[in-house]
This record gives C-alpha cells, structure tokens and sequence, in this order.
C-alpha cells in the first residue's frame, strides 16, 4: 500500500484524524528533579517517549518525533529517537519524522536513507522537509516517496507568527507545486503532503479547498493557540485528508509547575481521548 492509503486506512481505523506529537521538553518530563543531569534527562526522555507511543497505540493514526528534542542529547538522544520510531511502527502507528530537512542533492540523499529507506536507522513513514532551496532538492525524497512508499509534509505555512514574512508570497507557487505532484501521481490524495499550521484557519481552508488531493498536517493546536474548530477546516467531507497534530497539550499539563505520574502514560491516554472527543465536534 502506498503511505496515502495506509494512511487513510488508520485514520478510518481509529476514527479519528489526531496525530500525537513526542516533544520531550527537558524542563517538563515526570519524574525530572534536576534538568542539568544529563543521564536523568536520557533516562526520563526514554521513559516519557515510550509513554507516549503506549498512549497513543491504537488510538490515533500517527505520532510525530520532533527530532531536535532527541538530538539535544547527543548520541543517547538519538538511540532513543531510532527506539522510539520502530517501538511505534512495531505498536502499529504511522510515524511522522518531524525533521524539517532540505538541502542540495548529496545531502538530501543522506537524509532520505537516514530515514525513509528500508533499513534506515531512523525508520519514519513520512518525513516533513523545507522546500526553500528549491524543488531540485526534494528529489531524493520524492525518490523515496515513489520507490520505498513513503510519503513527505512540505513546508507550507508553519504556526509561528513571524512565518507571514517569506512564506505568504510563496504560498500558492509552492501549493501549486504539491498539488500538481499529486495529480501527477494518480487520482485521490497523494503522497506528498503540506504542512499549514492551525493558527490561521481562513487561510487553512482556502488551502483545503485549493489542494483537494493532498494530505495536510496541521500544528499549532492547543498551546500555540489554534482550537479543534479551526484544526477541523483542513479536513475533507468524511474526516480524512490531514494529520491534526497536537504535542505539549496532549502530553502536558497545561501549567508548567503541575506535577504528573512518573509514568505519564495513563494521563496522557485521557488527554488523547479528550482531544478526540473534541475534534469529532
């Protein structure tokens, strides 16, 4: 099957469109008592990471590691990250690699076999990539997409309120661009995806309106400030065509200083239900 089909078949499995993303913020894992002891903090990311993943196992379609919270640990860092990403797809759960890679070909090419190629060391179902340098440098990826049935989130608009001041003027050349990789790979959605944040949901569904065939992963829900209702608007008729993401809220409390069960993963299953509850409206 190909990643749009698989995961269309979650997302219809789980009957929902919920992603989970594992941020593990050093200053808020349980069970933390001082964040400058390095093998603590490796210990507790690896606890909280598994967590999440039993939390979310069969109850969402997709989790989404963002890299950089593993790579700020250096090589245990990244053994969690390899860990967590096949202890996921091992538990059934698409894995969204939230790595924002994009660079010329050779590099590309390292990326791609880093974590969409059978055997990668970081094994991810699809990958988000920046655009930015141009469409030469997606190849190896969409290389990956065609040959190994992978599926890509392209930068498009991100959440952060500064992402206006470069990315509006490109909006609808790179929107085109995505949607025409689509069409050009078959009728329905396509693998290559679209990353718009949900903080500005006018804009969400003009987007959803004008890429009915690709699949769009939607951050920015919960603490960044965007609601389920404004989420919703990337959604087509029937519930697919997008990955919900929310992070801090469903694996945090939302006040900082609130303290939670050295094991979250109880917690985190309730948040995970709540939000679902809120996204079937």
């Amino acid at each position: 099957m190909s990643f749009s089909q698989r995961l269309a078949a979650a997302v219809i499995q789980t009957d929902t469109p919920l992603c989970i993303g594992i941020d593990p913020w050093l200053d808020r894992l349980p069970g933390r008592t001082d964040t400058s002891d390095t093998p603590e903090l490796v210990s507790l990311t690896r606890r909280f990471a598994l967590a999440v993943i039993s939390a979310a196992a069969g109850q969402v379609p997709a989790v989404k590691p963002q890299f950089a919270f593993f790579e700020q640990l250096g090589p245990p860092g990244m053994a969690i990250l390899a860990e967590a990403c096949t202890a996921a797809r091992d538990r059934g759960l698409l894995v969204v690699g939230d790595a924002k890679r994009g660079d010329i070909g050779s590099t590309a090419t390292a990326y791609a076999r880093a974590t969409l190629w059978p055997g990668a060391p970081f094994p991810c179902d699809a990958l988000t990539v920046s655009p930015f340098l141009g469409p030469d440098t997606l190849a190896p990826f969409l290389e990956a997409v065609d040959e190994h049935q992978r599926g890509l989130f392209v930068l498009l608009r991100t959440s952060n309120p500064g992402s206006h001041r470069w990315q509006a003027a490109l909006r609808d050349d790179l929107a085109g661009w995505i949607e025409g990789e689509n069409l050009r790979r078959g009728r329905g959605l396509g693998p290559v995806g679209a990353v718009e944040g949900a903080t500005r949901p006018e804009e969400l569904a003009e987007l959803r309106a004008a890429m009915p065939g690709t699949w769009l992963l939607v951050p920015g829900m919960g603490a960044q400030g965007g609601s389920a209702g404004d989420a919703r608007a990337a959604l087509l008729p029937g519930g697919t065509g997008a990955l919900l993401n929310s992070a801090r809220g469903a694996t945090f409390p939302a006040q900082a200083d609130t303290a939670y069960d050295d094991d979250p993963t109880s917690w985190i299953a309730a948040r995970i239900a709540v939000i679902k509850a809120e996204l079937a409206g």
